[in-house]
This record gives structure tokens, C-alpha cells and sequence, in this order.
């Protein structure tokens, strides 16, 4: 009996939903304090992200006339369970490397493609024009930033000759991180860029443009719903953060104090990078995101492919 709830205390305790969501809540509320002070303000209260949650959940969920109704309550339900899923084997991969199957570091990319895809059918199915343009703007960008995505993805595996994540790290403690390559550089570089779109960040903040379309995809969304969206996003900021130590920073330790103390540093080091950079750049157009990815974004993660097949 004990066997069979493993997965399920996994998945929604820890270091799943519950472990990942508080944290990553906790982070949200950092770049919103952080944001603050660039901005001149005093920001938030620590505990005010989750304040939010908790208001959103006790609130009435309206669901909107002519909507098609399972997939509009369906779709934050799909991304929660994405995130909560690719979180859930990050953390155990790490934690302990034999956890790892074959074909894990796959199954992750694709799982952070679950958020991403339910913000499009929960706008899609909210039979409201600014949900459908910020659906049809979210479906525009998943193209976009998707193929430098998985181009950088297979210069980790080129690299490791391994798509395990258990070899993936284990090369990068034999050999050091990727990131002290060449090739490892470009494509950390890739990866935070398409981090920043996949978070909905400034400047790839186009699905949702308050000031142009009223929220976009979520224009429609309240009480629960809306809090399982916000608790999604919340998880991803620090989920994605993670998938790029993983892969090109060294990995994940946290079997020691200093350990612990190494991944906060990487982590808060990312974060700050996220902050300054949506707090500082203006919200391109979706045609100038289009052009920025499939072009100069694009080619560099082509390099980078090109330099770890040299072995550089």
C-alpha cells in the first residue's frame, strides 16, 4: 500500500504541487519586491502571493456564457498538472540520480509545454475576442521559441551522448558544468531567452498585454480557476529556473549545506537576471518576437548544436 501512494505523496506533496508551489510563491513574491524597489516602491508583503491564492479560491468561479465549458475548466487543470509533473522529476532526479529513466529529460520538455497549452485552450474556449487573440499570440510564440528551445536540449544530449538526466549530471561532475563550454554558454543564453518567453515575461509578455488585450488569455478567468493559473505560473518560475541548472549549470545538490547554499546562489542569480531584464526591456510586438527568435535566437542555438558535435 505504502508502494503505491509513493507516486502520489511524490506528485503532490514533495516535491511536487504542494513543495514547489509554496516555493515558488515565495520567489514570486521576491520578483515582485524586487520589481518594486527598481520602480520606487515599497512592494508587497511576503506573504501577500499567497494571500492571493487564498482570496481567488474562496471567490465565485464564473464561467462564460457560450464558452465550451469542460475545456474551459479542463485547461488550468492540464497545466497544473504539466508543471506539478516536470517539477516532481527534477527535484527527483537530482535528489537521487536513480530515479532518473530513460528518456526523462524528453518527457520534462514536453511536459513544460502543458502551461503553455492550456492557456491556449482555456482562451480558445472562453468564446471571448481578447481570450482568442491571446490564445492565438500564445500559440504564435510556443512556435517561436519552441525550435531553439529543442535545439539547445539536443546540444545537452549531443554533449552527454544521453537523453537520462541521470548522465546529464553525472557528466557535469566529471567534466564541470556545461555552461564553462563554448557551446554550453550559447546555449544557456538560449535557454534563458526562451525561459523569459515561456515564463509570459517583458518583453514576450504578448499573450497577456493588459494594456492591449485586457489579460489576453485569462481575461475570462476567476476564483479557483484563475488561482490554478497563478499557482502554475508560480510553479514554472522556479520549475524552469531548475531545468536550466540541471542541464548546464552543474545539476542539483542538496544533500549538503553548502550544497543547498550553491543552488540558492545559482537560482537567485537567474532570478535577478529575470528581473532586471523584464523590468528594463518594453514588450516587443509579435511579429518583431517572431523575427527575434526564428532569427539571430535560432542561430545561435544552431551554433551552439554545430560547436557540441566539434566537442567545443
Amino acid at each position: 500500500m505504502l508502494e503505491i501512494l509513493k507516486p502520489v505523496f511524490y506528485l503532490l506533496i514533495f516535491p511536487g504541487l504542494l513543495f514547489t508551489g509554496v516555493l515558488g510563491l515565495f520567489f514570486m513574491w521576491v520578483d515582485r519586491k524586487v520589481t518594486a524597489l527598481i520602480q520606487s516602491r515599497i512592494g508587497p508583503p511576503w506573504y501577500q502571493c499567497y494571500a492571493d491564492i487564498g482570496k481567488l479560491l474562496y471567490k465565485q468561479v464564473i464561467i462564460p456564457a457560450g464558452s465550451n465549458r469542460l475545456s474551459f475548466v479542463a485547461a488550468p487543470l492540464i497545466g497544473l498538472a504539466g508543471i506539478s509533473l516536470a517539477a516532481s522529476i527534477i527535484w527527483m532526479v537530482n535528489i537521487n540520480k536513480s530515479a532518473s529513466f530513460i528518456g526523462d529529460l524528453i518527457v520534462v520538455m514536453y511536459l513544460f509545454v502543458l502551461p503553455s497549452l492550456a492557456l491556449i485552450i482555456g482562451g480558445a474556449a472562453s468564446r471571448n475576442p481578447f481570450s482568442s487573440v491571446g490564445a492565438s499570440r500564445e500559440m504564435t510564440m510556443v512556435f517561436a521559441y519552441e525550435l531553439p528551445f529543442i535545439l539547445i536540449i539536443l546540444t545537452a544530449v549531443i554533449k552527454t551522448r544521453s537523453i537520462i538526466f541521470e548522465d546529464i549530471i553525472t557528466y557535469q561532475l566529471l567534466n564541470g558544468a556545461m555552461i564553462a563550454s563554448a557551446s554550453g554558454i550559447l546555449a544557456s543564453i538560449v535557454f534563458f531567452i526562451c525561459m523569459m518567453a515561456k515564463l509570459c515575461y517583458l518583453p514576450f509578455d504578448i499573450p497577456e498585454a493588459e494594456s492591449e488585450i485586457i489579460g489576453g488569455t485569462l481575461a475570462e478567468y476567476s476564483g479557483a480557476l484563475l488561482a490554478i493559473f497563478k499557482l502554475t505560473n508560480a510553479m514554472m518560475l522556479l520549475a524552469v529556473p531548475l531545468f536550466l541548472i540541471t542541464l548546464f549549470l552543474g545539476g542539483i545538490d542538496v544533500s549538503s549545506i553548502k550544497g543547498i547554499v550553491l543552488l540558492t546562489s545559482k537560482y537567485l542569480i537567474i532570478l535577478v537576471l529575470v528581473i532586471l531584464v523584464k523590468s528594463t526591456h518594453p514588450r516587443l510586438r509579435i511579429d518583431q518576437a517572431l523575427k527575434f527568435f526564428l532569427g539571430p535566437v535560432t542561430a545561435i542555438a544552431v551554433i551552439s548544436v554545430i560547436l557540441a558535435a566539434l566537442g567545443v
